[in-house]
């Protein structure tokens, strides 16, 4: 999927879809829409399919969501929904969306439901409960996503369970980019973190809206091509394995050129145990995907892989597999096949190590 020629709302890029099966079967996409102003809505694209089940393109169907609420909407006319993640959650039979909105106090995660993937009711933004002297409460965070199925936390309560990554301040790749290539990582600071809600797995009515307590912190980073920041991706999806997870990395694009000295946003994996997910099963050092293609490299940001959205294909004979949907240099959305193999490749399970990178 690619902006449209003519259209004002895809002005600036379309880009980092959610994608969830609907009643009906179909894939549907939820790609963020960019108007001129990096003004941001969430589109609806039901994604066409070729006779051998590869996705080749999309009807589009509309608008999800799109600035309305203070916490959307800043007092110079700007505003954002941005980067959604959706999950059908099975205990409340929703589905539920987690997307960024680009609040007056800056982007925030902001959740919304729906039963027919069509019509969306705001509950409003998380809200966090304070973790050994961090305040999640008052700082960015983005990338959030939930898993389908409740989540016992730390002490056995099961709970409506969330991945995001709080950006504290000095931990963005802009900022972690001057420091020297072998740093300390603040591991407190510039983890993916999982969180939970038991409230949200006993009641469809959120209209209190969603608050997010009992945080375990569940990885750094650790390898070089995630050096400057670790964060999101796509919603955990169950595998033969356990819990899978494609998350995203920021490091130097590193060929030693001018341009090689920006920054490099790629994929990588994580297999999360079954029953406890805060605890890795395997995380290969090496990327999934980098921005290789021309249509990675050069975009409104350059060299950008940005995985948001995953589709599991038991439709396909062979292997278990699933379709990968990412923002491709944050200007179109690409898709990539992922075949999940019968034992697990040795990698690390170090979430924990506070080791240099």
């Amino acid at each position: 999927m690619q902006p449209q020629p003519g259209n004002p709302m895809e002005a600036a890029g379309v880009l980092n879809p959610a994608a969830a099966r609907g009643p009906d079967g179909h894939l549907y996409l939820f790609p963020r829409l960019v108007a001129r102003g990096n003004y941001s809505r969430i589109g609806i694209a039901r994604v066409q399919f070729d006779r051998s089940g590869d996705p080749i393109g999309v009807e589009r169907l509309g608008v999800a969501l799109e600035p309305e609420t203070d916490y959307e909407r800043r007092p110079d006319g700007g505003g954002g929904c941005e980067d959604p993640r959706v999950t059908f959650v099975e205990p409340i039979k929703r589905y539920v969306m987690s997307y960024t909105a680009l609040s007056p106090a800056g982007p925030r995660i902001a959740l919304a439901t729906s039963d027919d993937l069509f019509t969306w009711r705001r509950a409003g933004l998380a809200t966090f409960e304070n973790y050994q002297g961090l305040e999640f409460e008052n700082v960015d965070n983005k990338d959030g996503s939930v898993f389908p199925v409740p989540i016992p936390d730390a002490n056995g309560v099961p709970g409506m369970a969330m991945l995001h990554r709080p950006l504290f301040p000095g931990t963005r790749p802009e900022e972690t980019a001057g420091h020297p290539k072998s740093r300390k990582v603040d591991i407190h600071r510039e983890s993916i973190w999982i969180s939970y809600c038991p409230v949200a797995i006993q009641s469809a009515d959120v209209a209190g809206g969603f608050y997010f307590a009992a945080h375990h912190r569940l990885a750094s980073p650790i390898a070089e091509w995630e050096r400057l920041k670790i964060g999101g991706g796509t919603p955990p999806v169950m595998t033969r394995h356990g819990w899978m997870i494609i998350y995203h990395g920021v490091g130097d694009c590193g060929d030693g050129t001018e341009e090689g000295r920006k920054l490099c946003y790629s994929a990588g994996i994580m297999m999360l145990s079954k029953d406890h997910p805060r605890h890795i099963l395997c995380r290969p050092p090496k990327p999934l995907l980098r921005p290789d293609l021309p249509e990675e490299r050069v975009g409104v940001v350059a060299n950008v892989v940005f995985p948001t959205a995953i589709d599991r294909r038991d439709d396909l004979n062979g292997n278990e597999q699933f379709d990968v949907y990412y923002g491709m240099a944050d200007d179109r959305i690409g898709v990539a096949r992922l075949e999940v193999p019968k034992e697990l490749p040795r990698g690390t399970s170090a979430a924990h190590a506070e080791e240099e990178v």
